[in-house]
């Protein structure tokens, strides 16, 4: 049985397929399930090759540098008022901290961080329309893959504080995890 995350129904129907398995109740997705969400957002063979790469792997050093150089890049191109300036550093200066739980492996408290960023940087992009109970709608308007990632980094923190830590494997926690990172390498 899957639950139905908030903001599912907004989705155009080729997507609410995918979304309504990458977030299963009580139970782990299927590798089949994330690879779905993650063509969805068009960025399927770079999913595959990020999951493929293992630790110590240049693979994998090559991905994480890819996206933190982006993902700064990013940060930095947002125009934000100048009492947002502050906002814009505190998001850069946690990337640093992030990468770091990817390399000890902590891929669920990686996750949690990552969905806080992900809070933030939709701020930065968007600005309060971020915070309201339509923005899904509103992404959704401006381009629907774009629109089926904020859905997804909406999703990850509520998941995650009903979920025990036990409950699912350090696998998928990377599995997820890596979806967000390659559409924000490739964003």
């Amino acid at each position: 049985m899957c639950r139905v995350p908030p903001g599912y129904h907004a989705l155009p129907l080729e997507y609410q397929r995918a979304a309504e398995h990458i977030f299963p109740q009580g139970r782990e997705p299927s590798g089949e399930a994330a690879l779905a969400f993650a063509e969805a957002l068009g960025i399927g063979s770079d999913y595959q090759k990020a999951l493929a790469a293992h630790q110590g792997d240049k693979e994998l050093e090559r991905f994480l540098g890819h996206f933190q150089n982006n993902l700064d890049l990013l940060i930095q191109k947002t125009w934000v008022e100048k009492a947002e300036e502050r906002r814009k550093d505190l998001l850069q200066n946690r990337i640093a901290g992030f990468i770091r739980l990817i390399e000890q492996e902590r891929y669920r408290s990686a996750l949690l961080e990552f969905g806080a960023m992900l809070e933030e940087l939709a701020y930065l992009f968007f600005g309060a329309q971020s915070r309201k109970e339509d923005f899904i709608e509103y992404a959704l308007r401006i381009d629907t893959q774009m629109g089926l990632f904020w859905w997804y980094g909406g999703q990850i923190r509520p998941f995650l504080a009903g979920l025990p830590p036990e409950d699912v494997s350090r696998q998928w926690f990377r599995s997820l995890l890596f979806i967000g990172m390659c559409y924000l390498s490739n964003f």
